[in-house]
């Protein structure tokens, strides 16, 4: 990377007049206010006010700002307003470090350019590369792109190429290089135009983030609205401390009380979260997995039914921390801590989103001790602990063990049939006949659901 020597300017959010309060104020033409308002955006996040202003003047920008602050719209606006000026094909490329994120982004362009003939193409991993090249080569004006995938199509897919791109925009950056994505951006940085716009979004500032701003962006502008690790003022946040062996007795306990909201459960591998799905779906729960060793399509799969509410819990690794907009979850449950205090704000930032209102409960046990007490340290606060009946909960136990009894039957049975394939489809995720399971089980559920 050719390392340029300027330095950014900043913009603090105590700039923005406080009168900015709508997207046409920050001079964002009709036909895009109207769209925003169709989104029910209302007025602009802190993000927004803050970039919109910079970017419509031409600006390059980094802009930092906490998970669920609104980036999307605070670099998809400028840009479709960019193309409604100056019509063009393959206009602007955005990387993004997961396929889910990429698809997320994707729906936001396309609904937000929805009325002026938009066309947009995802080009992540998992998908076949003949359907992607065929989608390419009807030059769409937005590519949402991983890295790694569109370095294989910029080698391999004769009659692709980025020469004309107008706008760059790298979202969650500090997590792209995170997952060693360095060298495809290098690659990408190499065969597109050095004359374009250039946006760079990330959650924290990281050396690496700074080397890539110095490598990419021209004299650019940094907008930051939080300076410190925070989570917002409406999540209440609890942590529970209990034995390890009783997890799975306390997380059903939780459901049952909580019966009626929405969840996220994060585990930390993700063989845990397939069996935790298991088990509670054993448990006559709604619950649906999604992590990493799910093909693309039961991942999107997962991702709408959850959204459409047909399920209810969704069991989740960190592939799911990090800037998907699932609007209506009341829950958050860190089933497993998360090794890296930072991902502890993106995985509470799943709930509480545009205003509304959420909970947040953290499994410690007599292991996680220290990795809680930097979350603590991380965020400035002590938590408060939720209060559970230990007696109510062993009540549990006998129902939960049978349960665990059948998810480990059913992974090894899954396991097994997948070793005897060799190379087989991978184990139905979320199959809807779970009947033999709970027949042989024979169990009466009790309680609320």
């Amino acid at each position: 990377m050719a390392a340029s020597t300027s330095k950014p300017h900043a913009a603090s959010s105590g700039e923005t007049s406080k009168e900015c309060i709508t997207f046409n104020s920050l001079g964002v033409v009709d036909v895009l206010c109207e769209a925003c308002e169709k989104l029910k955006w209302k007025s602009p996040s802190k993000i927004q006010a803050e970039s919109i202003p910079l970017a419509l003047q031409g600006r390059d920008i980094i802009g930092l700002a906490e998970t669920g602050s609104g980036k999307t719209g605070a670099f998809a606006l400028p840009i479709l307003q960019a193309l409604l000026d100056t019509p063009q094909r393959l206009f602007a490329l955005i990387l993004t470090p997961t396929r889910e994120l990429a698809f997320q982004i994707s729906e936001q362009f396309e609904a937000l350019g929805s009325t002026i003939g938009v066309s947009c193409v995802v080009i992540v991993g998992g998908i076949d590369m003949m359907t992607q090249a065929l989608q390419l080569a009807k030059k769409p004006h937005i590519v949402i792109a991983t890295p790694g995938r569109l370095v294989d199509h910029l080698e391999n897919t004769k009659g692709f190429n980025l020469r004309a791109l107008k706008y760059l925009v790298m979202d969650e950056a500090d997590r792209i290089l995170n997952m060693d994505f360095e060298t495809e951006i290098d690659k990408i940085l190499k065969v597109i135009p050095k004359q374009r716009k250039t946006y760079l979004y990330s959650a924290t500032m990281t050396k690496k983030v700074a080397k890539l701003q110095r490598a990419s962006l021209q004299d650019p502008v940094k907008v930051e609205v939080s300076t410190k690790y925070q989570t917002v003022d409406k999540l209440q946040q609890f942590y529970i401390f209990i034995p390890a062996k009783y997890k799975d007795c306390y997380l059903v306990s939780i459901l049952n009380e909580l019966a009626g909201n929405s969840f996220m459960v994060f585990c930390s591998t993700c063989n845990n979260t397939q069996r935790v799905a298991l088990l509670l779906r054993n448990l006559g729960f709604t619950a649906i997995p999604l992590h990493g060793q799910m093909s693309q399509s039961k991942r999107l799969g997962t991702l709408n039914k959850f959204k459409a509410k047909s399920r209810s819990i969704l069991i989740a690794t960190d592939v799911a921390s990090r800037g998907l907009d699932i609007p209506h979850v009341d829950c958050v449950v860190n089933f497993d801590i998360p090794t890296h205090s930072k991902d502890y704000i993106h995985r509470v930032g799943r709930t509480a989103r545009a205003g509304r209102s959420g909970k947040a409960i953290t499994f410690v046990t007599q292991y996680d001790v220290e990795l809680y007490q930097r979350i603590e340290q991380l965020i400035g606060k002590k938590l408060p602990l939720f209060k559970t009946e230990e007696e109510e909960v062993m009540m549990l136990m006998e129902r939960v063990s049978e349960a665990q009894r059948y998810a480990k039957m059913e992974m090894k049975d899954t396991d097994d049939k997948r070793k005897g394939r060799g190379k087989g489809r991978e184990a139905e995720e979320d199959s809807e006949d779970f009947m033999g399971v709970r027949k042989k089980m024979k169990v009466k559920h009790k309680g609320k659901r």
